[in-house]
């Protein structure tokens, strides 16, 4: 059992991630064949539940790709069960207190490092019968670092042992700090946050992440020193170019 990602990383190269949004295996696919380092599906604000990411999962299994998922919020209960079901890693949104972190990180390890509960049914099948013994340091915990409080927190969270990292969420942060709600943001007050999340966690040996719209500002947010870079997603990649065909189309007219 391998994930890619910590490979990644541990060799100091960022990785690009894909976002699932479309509870539907054959997009997953086409997906996870265009050669993205991970794909994370999203059931917090994407459409999918707990059976759809089933399906989505094993989609992502027919190739390299390595699965994440965000997760609705901060419940245990589905942070394991996405585990069981596959996932090597989990993002978990509005972590805005150490406790919180530390909750999330015990979640995500087994015993004596966790509070995880045995029973890797789906995990056991794809990753091997040995996967307890490696799923401690090869499953990625990123806790969103998207508030204000969550700012003032930021190194009491970092300095919870077993929390991989920390992933941005550029939308929610600038609401939290009174600006409109945007990615690839380019306001000063933002921007500022967001540098000091990546230089402050990158200082304390943690991995970061973070959600862009495009390649141009994930490369800018890469050389800042985050290790993951999200790039669109799916539907609105669906979206986008639905729309540009319709209006090409009425344009020749």
């Amino acid at each position: 059992m391998k994930n890619h990602l910590v490979e990644s990383w541990n060799e100091g190269r960022s990785t690009l991630n894909g976002w699932i949004a479309i509870p539907s295996s054959a997009t997953a696919e086409v997906m996870a064949r265009a050669g993205w380092d991970s794909l994370t599906i999203d059931m917090q604000h994407g459409l999918a539940d707990y059976q759809a990411a089933l399906g989505v999962l094993t989609a992502i299994s027919t190739t390299p790709t390595v699965p994440l998922a965000r997760v609705p919020w901060l419940d245990e209960g589905i942070v394991m069960r996405m585990l069981d079901a596959g996932c090597l890693g989990i993002i978990c949104p509005m972590v805005n207190s150490v406790d919180e972190a530390a909750r999330f990180a015990s979640a995500c390890r087994y015993a004596p490092r966790g509070s995880r509960s045995y029973g890797p049914v789906r995990a056991a099948t794809v990753y091997g019968a040995d996967y307890w013994k490696q799923a401690n340091d090869q499953v990625v915990s990123l806790a969103m670092i998207e508030t204000a409080e969550a700012l003032d927190q930021l190194d009491a969270i970092l300095g919870v042992e077993e929390l991989s990292g920390v992933y941005i969420g550029p939308s929610d942060l600038a609401l939290s700090l009174g600006v409109a709600p945007r990615f690839d943001p380019d306001e000063p007050k933002v921007v500022e946050a967001i540098t000091h999340i990546i230089k402050t966690a990158t200082a304390a040996g943690k991995r970061v992440g973070m959600h862009t719209m495009t390649p141009e500002y994930a490369k800018r947010m890469a050389d800042l020193g985050a290790d993951l870079v999200t790039v669109g997603s799916d539907l609105r990649m669906l979206k986008a170019t639905a729309e540009a065909t319709v209006e090409q189309w009425r344009g020749l007219q």
